[in-house]
Order: structure tokens, then sequence, then C-alpha cells
């Protein structure tokens, strides 16, 4: 058995953790970190584990965690990860970083989005970005796995193969992404309250989300050049999910044919990506409680652009779950191990 432990645990993204791991075959949760809540049972925190995780909430002592587990996920704020992290630790066990600590391979591109100075730089290069579909046989081989990010998964994956396989000029990307409240942490914040979030919907974050950075990086290194892109959230008043709507210009002579076998040579083995057929587009309440993400496109020959749809959950494959996927790489598991959950509906 892989012996886990999680630092942050009682968030949103680190309760997805708990559930996800307590149901994994091969792992077991050793450790319950918790800032707030040492001490206390977890099970009160989360009365949804009463009578299923027996167990009190710890410190965030990741030199003592270090000793004790194989794995070590941390889903805290940014910063935590990278000022607590330390060769002697990665020595010990292997790390999965929730946060965006490890994400972004420039240092100042990193300070410059997240207002913070990075505590270790030194892991930066050695990270491996965890999005297993992309980066598959380097995470198996990796001490640090940086966890992407919710929406950049979403984006990510939803134009991979077109910029992958040069079917659109990637200059002309515009991301539209829509997130349920989850996405925003379990922290008291007025803008989350129900009568502020309820019968409304707003964008967020416009010209300035800490997400750009990772999206344009990720898909630069997919074209081989930078990129910069448009990307802007909305809130909507919903639990979970995120909705990505993206457009792009295609590059001339680019059929709709083109595009659906870039899609399915990229995808039809993956087993958590799943092509829609034509004419059904991507909805979060089909993917929820899931690692599935669900992609589709539609060519409009009229403005010869493409726009580009991907739903998935934002606490599962934007999350936890893709954590517990990089984790049965770390580990030689198959990577499907403990995520076989169908989406929820309704």
């Amino acid at each position: 058995m892989i012996k886990a432990g999680i630092i942050g645990s009682t968030g949103y993204a680190g309760a997805e953790l708990v559930r996800l791991l307590t149901g994994h075959e091969q792992a077991e949760i050793v450790w319950y970190g918790s800032r707030s809540y040492v001490g206390k049972d977890y099970a009160s925190v989360y009365p949804n584990m009463f009578e299923i995780v027996d167990a009190k909430c710890l410190d965030d002592n990741m030199e003592e965690l270090a000793d004790a587990v194989d794995v070590i996920f941390t889903a805290t704020p940014q910063g935590l990860c990278a000022s607590l992290v330390n060769e002697d630790i990665l020595s010990k066990c292997k790390i999965v970083d929730l946060s965006a600590d490890f994400r972004l391979k420039d240092v100042k591109i990193y300070e410059q989005w997240y207002k913070i100075e990075h505590k270790s730089p030194q892991f930066i290069d050695e990270a491996v970005y965890g999005l297993c579909e992309i980066n598959r046989e380097d995470v198996k081989k990796a001490r640090l796995v940086a966890n992407p990010g919710c929406y950049t998964t979403c984006s990510i994956l939803t134009a991979y193969p077109l910029v992958k396989e040069g079917l659109i000029d990637p200059s002309t990307l515009i991301v539209d992404a829509k997130s349920g409240t989850s996405g925003a942490g379990r922290g008291a914040k007025i803008d989350n309250l129900f009568c502020e979030v309820n019968e409304n919907m707003k964008a967020y974050g416009v010209a300035t989300h800490r997400h750009t950075p990772e999206i344009e990086e990720q898909l630069g290194y997919a074209c081989g050049q930078k990129i910069m892109i448009n990307f802007t959230p909305h809130l909507v008043p919903m639990n979970r999910g995120i909705l990505a709507t993206e457009y792009a210009t295609v590059k001339e002579g680019v059929t709709k044919e083109m595009i659906r076998k870039a899609y399915e040579k990229y995808y039809n083995d993956e087993l958590f990506v799943r092509v829609l057929p034509e004419g059904m587009v991507p909805q979060t309440r089909f993917v929820e409680g899931s690692n599935y993400v669900d992609v589709n496109f539609v060519l409009d020959n009229r403005t010869n652009r493409v726009i580009m749809m991907g739903a998935m959950d934002n606490l599962v494959k934007g999350a936890a779950g893709q954590a517990v996927q990089n984790m049965n790489l770390l580990f030689g598991l198959e990577e499907s191990m403990g995520l076989k959950q169908f989406p929820m509906f309704p």
C-alpha cells in the first residue's frame, strides 16, 4: 500500500483527495494535514466522512511527514509548498503539488503573476508538469510533480491537438472559461457568499488571471514557439464544473475532417478525454464527479475560425483526480486506479 499524506486536506481540493484516496485500492491516507483544524476529528470538518474517516487533523510539518509516507499531496495556497520542500524531503518521498509553485519554468513570470517570492527556485527545472495525457512518461520518472490548475487543464486539453498539429494560428487563440464556485476555495470571501453568487454571472481577473501564463507556456511547448492568448474566466452559480469555449483562426486549407482526425490522434487512446460525436456539445453536468474531460469543436467556415469546447469537473480532473492520476503514474499503478467513478447525473 502506498502511504499518502495530504497537507491542506480540509480545503475543497484536499477533501476531494480524501474522497478519492479513501476508495483507492493501493493507497491509504496516514496524514490529514490542516493548519486550521489541528487536533480536530476530520469527520467533524467534513461530516460526509463520518464513520468513514476516523482520524484527527495534523499540522503541516513536511519534514516529519516525509518520514511517514511515500507521497505528499500539497493542496495549499501558492507559496507554501515552495517554502517547505527541500532535498532531504524529496530524497524520502514523492510530492504532488496542487498549487502553482512549480508549474511555471520562469521564476520571474511566477513572481510577476503571483506577487510572491519563490522560496525554492532550485527545484523548478526538475518539476514535471503533471498533465498526464501530454507528459505521461516524464511523470513516471519524477520526484516532484506540478499538478496543473483547473482552468489550465481544460483550456490546454481542449486546444492541444490543433495547436500541436499546426491547424490553427495560436496567436489568435481566445479562451472564454466558466467555473463553479468551488474553484475559488473554501475560505470565507464576500465574493463567494450565496447572495453574491446566486442568480449572477461575472467575468473576473480580466486580462490578469494567473492561469494565463500557464496556458501560454504549455501550448507554446506544443507549437514550438512562445504565444500570447486572451483568457477570460467567469464565475457561475454552480458548485462544480469548468466549461471552456475557445476560438482561433484556422490555417489555410484546414477542413473539419482534419480537425477531427487531430483530436482522434491524441485522444482516442486516452481513457479520461472523450471526443464527443459531431453535434454534441460538452456539458459540465455530464462530467460532474468524474475524472473525464469532454471535448468537441465546430468549424465556422464563414469566419474561418474553429470553436473548441471542453468540460470537466474542476475538483476532480482539475485538481484531486489529476493528482491521483499522477500518483498512479509515479508508482507504476494502473493510471485509472481509484478514478473509475462514472459522472454523477442529475
